[in-house]
C-alpha cells in the first residue's frame, strides 16, 4: 500500500508543478499572489489567536486554511490560463465538452465544413447540446441542418445549441461548461442512454474521419467530399 502511495505522490507533485510552470508563462505574478494570500490568510487566523488567547490552535488552522485558500486561487488562475491559451484554437470547445464530468456524453465533430467550421455534440440530462465554434454565419446553417438531421431519430428530447465566441449571443469558451451545467434536467438516467443509442444508430459524417481529441492542428483541412451540408 505505501509502495503505491509512493509511486503516486511524484506524479501528482509533477503535475502539479507543470500546471504552475504553464499558469506563470501567462500569469507572471501567479507566485506574489499565491503568497500573499496564503501569508494574509495566516495572519488573520493568528490575530484572531492572539485576541481569544489560543495562538497555537489557530496557528494551526490558519495554515490550513492558508493552503486552503492558496489552492482555491491556484485553480481558478490555472483555469483562466489554460482557456486563454485555447481560445481561438479550433477544437477548444471539444476540449471543453469532453472535462465536463460525469453524466455527460460528448462527440466530438458531428458535423463540419471545408472551413473548418464545426459542430460538436454532448448528451446528458438537460437533453442534446450542440456547441458550434467557427464562422457563425456559416455554423448557423451548419446546426440547422445537423438540428433537421436528429430529429429524424430524436424528435421528443429537448436541443440546446450555442455558439462559442465573445460577441453579443455567444458563448465565451471560459463559460462554456458552466452553461452546460446551469441547464434544467428534464431527463432520467435511462432516457439519456436511449437517446444516445438512437443518435449512435443514426450515424455522424465525421465518424470515418481520424479527428483527434481537443485542439486540431491549424493546417488540418477537409477532404473533398466531407464539405458541410
Amino acid at each position: 500500500m505505501a509502495r503505491k502511495e509512493d509511486s503516486e505522490n511524484p506524479g501528482r507533485l509533477k503535475q502539479i508543478a507543470l500546471t504552475y510552470k504553464m499558469t506563470r508563462r501567462a500569469d507572471r505574478m501567479i507566485g506574489w499572489i499565491l503568497a500573499g494570500v496564503g501569508l494574509v490568510t495566516l495572519g488573520v487566523l493568528l490575530a484572531i489567536g492572539f485576541l481569544l488567547g489560543h495562538p497555537v490552535y489557530a496557528g494551526i488552522l490558519g495554515a490550513v486554511l492558508a493552503l486552503l485558500a492558496m489552492a482555491i486561487v491556484f485553480g481558478r488562475r490555472a483555469e483562466r490560463a489554460a482557456f486563454g491559451q485555447m481560445e481561438g484554437q479550433p477544437g477548444a470547445a471539444a476540449a471543453v465538452l469532453e472535462n465536463i464530468g460525469r453524466g455527460w456524453t460528448v462527440t466530438p465533430a458531428v458535423a463540419m465544413n471545408r472551413n473548418q467550421d464545426v459542430v460538436h455534440r454532448a448528451v446528458g440530462r438537460a437533453g442534446i447540446v450542440l456547441v458550434g465554434e467557427g464562422n457563425p454565419n456559416r455554423l448557423r446553417t451548419l446546426l440547422s441542418s445537423e438540428k433537421k438531421r436528429m430529429a429524424r431519430v430524436v424528435s421528443d428530447v429537448p436541443v440546446h445549441d450555442f455558439i462559442v465566441g465573445d460577441d453579443e449571443g455567444q458563448v465565451p469558451l471560459k463559460k462554456l461548461r458552466t452553461t452546460l451545467l446551469k441547464l434544467s434536467r428534464v431527463l432520467q438516467g435511462g432516457q439519456v442512454t436511449q437517446v444516445n443509442d438512437r443518435l449512435r444508430a443514426m450515424g455522424d459524417l465525421m465518424s470515418n474521419m481520424p479527428i483527434p481529441k481537443g485542439p486540431m492542428p491549424k493546417g488540418m483541412r477537409m477532404p473533398r467530399g466531407q464539405g458541410g451540408r
